[in-house]
């Protein structure tokens, strides 16, 4: 079967076309780059995505702080993750980079935060 992807690997944008009919020899075109193909047999193959999210923090000088996976998650899991961040309180102070949920759905994938909280 052929597929219709767009590369977000660069600015670029390639048109790729990807015939997955042979699992053993997936063939890809389109691509400009080699890291073009990479991304097109990823996403057809064992597609993962980036989770973001927020969580409330308690004693911060502020409510929330942002958060995100540390690493692309399969995308069969994301929303078992967001549940398991909607779970989550995390205590001030909090710093950038920080781990608020370690192994993340038994990914192997911690999830960090992407914003700093003071403690009042």
């Amino acid at each position: 079967m052929v597929k219709q992807l767009i590369c977000i690997n660069c600015p670029l944008g390639c048109h790729l076309e990807v015939d997955d009919s042979d699992k053993e020899n997936i063939k890809v075109t389109g691509n400009t780059c080699p890291r073009g193909k990479v991304y097109a047999i990823s996403e057809v193959t064992a597609p993962k995505r980036v989770v973001t999210g927020s969580v409330p923090v308690a004693n911060g000088d502020v409510l929330r702080v942002s958060v995100k996976t540390a690493s692309p998650i399969p995308k069969e899991k994301i929303f078992d993750c967001l549940r398991e961040i909607k779970a989550t309180r995390a205590v001030a102070p909090v710093h950038i980079g920080d781990v608020i949920c370690s192994n993340v759905c038994n990914t192997g994938v911690d999830v960090v935060a992407t914003r700093n909280a003071n403690k009042i």
